[in-house]
This record gives structure tokens, sequence and C-alpha cells, in this order.
């Protein structure tokens, strides 16, 4: 079982390593209850950041997996446009998602701090994309139609997570206290701090707000 190299740390969102235990993808706490659907969120830019945000609450004692069912794992595919259509998925290939997207997590982090990325989730990545990806097909309408597989489409996502890592694209972690959620900032000034100035963006101003109008008040 793949054991992440890094976490965060919620003073500074810093990355700690040897001395930090570190993430495992099989002890996450889970709810055992099976659920009609998951309320994901796609604020990152990209599908692989997205599937970081599938572990809720990275920064407190307890996150909250949201692959947990095989049917999870499908309805993500489809929500994320990776697939068109829910693909037969396994207990193993939700054991596979999580797999990537710690490995994932893990590198973007590390790019974030502009630091050289860890052995261990860049070698299970590795070996994630050298699978057999899903097939992309041009339909007569000129449609793109993509045919594969959970594990197929889970080895297309990694491949795309290996070109992004690879890219000059600029990844973030939001500046939140409770929020560790990455995403490419493509603003043009190149500050963007919060995954979404819906959430976290909008509780940082009202935070802000409140702070002024105590110190006016003292």
């Amino acid at each position: 079982m793949l054991t992440a190299d890094a976490v965060t740390c919620q003073a500074g969102f810093k990355k700690c390593y040897a001395r930090a235990s570190p993430v495992r993808v099989d002890a996450v706490p889970n709810a055992t209850a099976e659920l009609p659907s998951r309320d994901f969120t796609f604020f990152a830019g990209h599908p692989a950041l997205d599937l970081c945000a599938t572990l809720t609450g990275r920064l407190k004692p307890q996150p909250q997996d949201l692959l947990v069912q095989p049917q999870d794992l499908a309805q993500w595919l489809v929500a994320a446009g990776v697939a068109a259509a829910a693909p037969a998925v396994g207990r193993d290939d939700v054991e596979r998602a999580r797999v990537l997207r710690e490995c994932v997590y893990a590198l973007a982090l590390a790019r974030t701090q502009d630091e050289r990325l860890p052995a261990a989730p860049r070698r299970a990545l590795n070996g994630i994309a050298a699978g057999k990806s899903a097939v992309p097909k041009l339909g007569a309408d000129a449609s793109l139609q993509v045919a594969g597989s959970a594990r197929q489409f889970l080895v297309s996502l990694a491949r795309e997570a290996l070109r992004l890592l690879a890219s000059p694209a600029r990844i973030r972690q939001c500046e939140a206290v409770s929020c560790a959620r990455l995403f490419i900032d493509t603003s043009r000034s190149g500050e963007r701090r919060w995954c979404s100035m819906s959430a976290c963006g909008n509780k940082a101003k009202v935070a802000q707000f409140r702070r002024r109008q105590l110190r006016q008040r003292s």
C-alpha cells in the first residue's frame, strides 16, 4: 500500500516530511452507508486536482473520503468530464483512484513550494500512467467519444496529471485556514489566493471585515 511522502501542516501550509506521520490511503475514516450521490466540487481547473478534493477536511482530525463505494467513483468520473457515461466500477478501482489522488496531491503540493518531487508518489503515479488508457474516437458528427473501463479512465487521468505536473502551470494551495485544496491560478496577476471566491474567499473577506470592526470599537 502506498504511503504519501508529504502531508500538510496547518501553520503556513508547509509540507512535513520524515518526522511527520504520513497519510495512508487505507487509513482515512470512511462513512460506511451507501449514498445515492455525492456533493463533489470542481474549483481546481484540472480534473486531477479536482480528484484531490474528494478527500475533504484534510487539515481536520478526521478527513472525509467521498470515494467510498464504486458508485461514488462512477459518479465522479462523469461529473468531472473524464467519462461521458458511468463505467462499471469495482472496489479495486476505488482503491486505485484513492492511491492516484494521494500521489497527485503529494506531488502537486511539492510544486506549490517549488521543491523536489517526492520519490514514492512520483514512482506510483508513473506506474499508474503506464497502464492501458481509455481510447478516444472521432464520431461521424465530429464529436469526441472516449471508451474504456474505470481503470483505463484512471490511467488517462494519471497521464493528464503527469502533463500538468511537468508544465509551468501555477499550482496553488488555498490560503484559507481550514482549507487545503489545490487549484491552478489562471489569473492575470498570478495572485489568486482562494480555491473559490464564493466559498473560502468570501469567508476570508467576512472575517477581515469583522476584525476591522473590532479594532475600530476597541
